[in-house]
C-alpha cells in the first residue's frame, strides 16, 4: 500500500501550522498511491494534540513518553526509523522548518531514502512519485522524479499549501517508543524564543507592503495611514528594509519571512522573484505600480497601474468615507 506518513510538528505545547499545511497535500498523494494518510505525533502529554489531528479524519500514531518532553532530533530519528520499518510508508513528509532541516537529512542517510527538500508540490504520474521544488533562487520550478524505492522522503515548504478544515473523527493509536533510555550524548538545555518585533507578520490577516517605489522615508506616513484604515500591518520588500524604512523583522521574501494573509496590498514593489516567493500563501494580492510591465502583476489578483503617490491617498480617503 502507498501510505503517506506525516510527522506532526509542535512547539511549546502547540501544533505548528506546517502540520496542517502538509495535510492539505498528503490525502491526494496517498489516494493516487492507493494508500492512506497516517500522522506521527511524538511528545509527552500530547493527548489533546492527537485529538485535534484526528479531527481531520486521519489515523494518528502517538508516541507519548517523558523522554520526548523536548525536541531532540536524535530521539525523533530513532522513532521515525522504527515506524518506517514497522509501517513501511511509501512517502514520509516533514516540514521544511528548523526541525525538519535538522532531522530529515540524517534520516535519509540512515535509511538510504530518496530525499527532496523544500518542495512546493507533489504528483503521482503512472505510479511514479514526482516532487516540485524551486531552483535558481525561485526562478525555475523543477519537477523531480524519485528513483524506485520502498520509501521516499520530502520536506514541505511552509505556507506553500492552505490548511484544510477538519473532516471528521479519525483514530488515535498509541505505539511503544523504541527508545528505552535517554541519550547522554545530546541533551536539551533550554528553549529560547526568538526575539520578534511588535508585530509577527507571518500571522497577520491583512498586510500593506511597501517597496522602492515609495522613494523615501518621508513618504512612509502615506502607507502607514492606509494600513491604519485597513487595520493592516505594515511590511516591505528587501529594498524598503535595507533603506531603513522598516525594521528587518518586517521584510517579506526569501531572505525575510513567508506570509499568508487574507489580503496583501503592495505598493511600489516591482515583484522580484525573491519577494514573490514570500507571498505565495496570500489569498488575495492587490498591486499598485506605475510600471505596466512590473513582474508583480503576474501574480496579483488585482492590478492598479498608476503612481502610488496619487492612488494611495485617494484610496485611503475613500476607505475612510466607507467606514464613516
Amino acid at each position: 500500500m502507498g501510505n503517506v506518513l506525516v510527522l506532526a510538528e509542535h512547539r511549546q505545547g502547540e501544533l505548528r501550522d506546517i502540520t496542517f499545511e502538509m495535510l492539505a497535500l498528503a490525502p491526494s498523494v496517498a489516494g493516487a498511491l492507493g494508500g492512506e494518510v497516517m500522522v506521527l505525533l511524538i511528545g509527552s502529554g500530547v493527548d489533546k494534540m492527537a485529538e485535534k489531528i484526528a479531527s481531520y479524519g486521519l489515523k494518528v500514531l502517538v508516541v507519548d513518553d517523558p523522554l520526548f518532553a523536548d525536541y531532540n532530533s536524535d530521539k525523533y530519528q530513532k522513532v521515525l526509523s522504527a515506524v518506517i520499518d514497522d509501517y513501511k510508508p511509501k512517502l514520509v513528509m516533514l516540514g521544511q522548518t528548523a526541525q525538519g532541516v535538522d532531522l530529515a537529512p540524517a534520516l535519509a542517510v540512515e535509511k538510504k531514502l530518496p530525499f527532496v527538500a523544500d518542495i512546493i508540490g507533489l504528483d503521482v504520474e503512472d505510479g511514479v512519485l514526482k516532487a516540485t521544488r524551486q531552483i535558481y533562487s525561485g526562478k525555475v520550478n523543477a519537477q523531480i522524479a524519485f528513483k524506485p524505492a520502498d520509501t521516499c522522503l520530502v520536506t514541505v515548504r511552509e505556507a506553500a499549501f492552505e490548511a484544510p478544515e477538519p473532516a471528521g473523527q479519525g483514530a488515535v493509536e498509541k505505539i511503544d517508543s523504541p527508545l528505552k533510555e535517554d541519550l547522554d550524548y545530546r541533551k536539551f538545555v533550554e528553549y529560547i524564543e526568538a526575539e520578534v518585533g511588535d508585530v509577527d507578520i507571518t500571522q497577520s490577516e491583512i498586510l500593506v507592503g511597501i517597496g522602492r517605489g515609495l522613494k523615501e522615508d518621508k513618504n512612509l506616513p502615506v502607507a502607514e495611514e492606509l494600513a491604519q484604515v485597513m487595520k493592516a500591518d505594515l511590511c516591505g520588500s528587501r529594498a524598503a528594509c535595507d533603506a531603513g524604512w522598516l525594521p528587518p523583522d518586517r521584510q517579506v521574501g526569501t531572505s525575510g519571512k513567508t506570509v499568508k494573509p487574507k489580503l496583501y496590498l503592495c505598493m511600489g514593489i516591482s515583484g522580484a522573484f525573491q519577494h514573490v516567493a514570500g507571498i505565495k500563501g496570500a489569498k488575495t494580492i492587490v498591486a499598485i505600480n506605475k510600471d505596466p510591465n512590473a513582474p508583480i502583476f503576474a501574480v496579483a489578483h488585482y492590478a492598479i497601474i498608476d503612481d502610488l503617490h496619487k492612488v494611495v491617498p485617494k484610496l485611503t480617503e475613500k476607505l475612510k468615507e466607507l467606514k464613516g
